[in-house]
């Protein structure tokens, strides 16, 4: 299953990181358990090894073994049937990708297409600090930036007339489908942590207790 073979006269101080993990994983199911905890099994591994390892762990979700993960990757949590976000060290929302995305985007997301990512960032920064400009959340994805608002048709044409005299060269502005990512970044910044002993079988009242 964790594609070991032939690797049995190896230490595993000498395997990579993508194989220690598979061999944990292998250590951990020997037993066969009903439940599996992964605390932050991608760490430290490669792209390819992420993909392959989650692609054993969907395996034996399939199976039938319910599998906890703990994981600082967004793109990994849409895996999960069932997700819970952490802030400092307290839960702050639960629900199924699908629901959080749903329910606990606060706003609509805007994709802007740029030549500088950290310069667009920097001067709608500012235009949010010096104007009225409608923006709530602002954030780097990569080469692009995402902006949280309430009215994209609105923002659009306040963010282009910012960027333009701010002398930013932008390819484009589009709203997006909101990503995990974005979601987490919206629920950290307005909300409040559960009540402590909040049930979490129930995800109305868990998101409730978020909000």
């Amino acid at each position: 299953m964790a594609g070991l073979t032939g690797r049995a006269d190896q230490l595993t101080a000498a395997l990579s990181g993508g194989w220690r993990q598979r061999l944990a994983l292998g250590c951990a199911i020997l037993h066969q358990p009903q439940v599996v905890f992964l605390d932050e099994p991608t760490a430290g591994v490669d792209p390819v090894s992420r993909r392959e390892f989650w692609e054993l762990t969907n395996g034996l979700a399939r199976e039938g073994i319910t599998i906890f993960v703990t994981t600082h990757y967004m793109d990994e949590a849409e895996h999960c049937q069932r997700v819970g976000f952490m802030h400092r060290g307290r839960l702050v929302a639960v629900g199924s990708p699908a629901e959080l995305k749903e329910k606990q985007m606060g706003g609509e997301v805007l994709e802007i297409r740029c030549e500088d990512a950290p310069a667009v960032l920097r001067a709608l920064q500012r235009a949010k600090a010096e104007s009225d400009l409608e923006i709530d959340e602002l954030a780097l994805y990569g080469a692009e930036v995402h902006v949280v608002v309430r009215d994209a048709k609105t923002a659009i044409a306040q963010i282009s007339s910012s960027l333009i005299s701010a002398g930013c060269e932008v390819h484009g502005i589009a709203p997006i489908a909101p990503s995990l990512e974005d979601v987490f970044i919206s629920v950290v910044e307005r909300s409040e942590p559960l009540p402590q002993g909040e049930p979490l079988g129930d995800t109305s009242e868990a998101e409730d207790g978020a909000q």
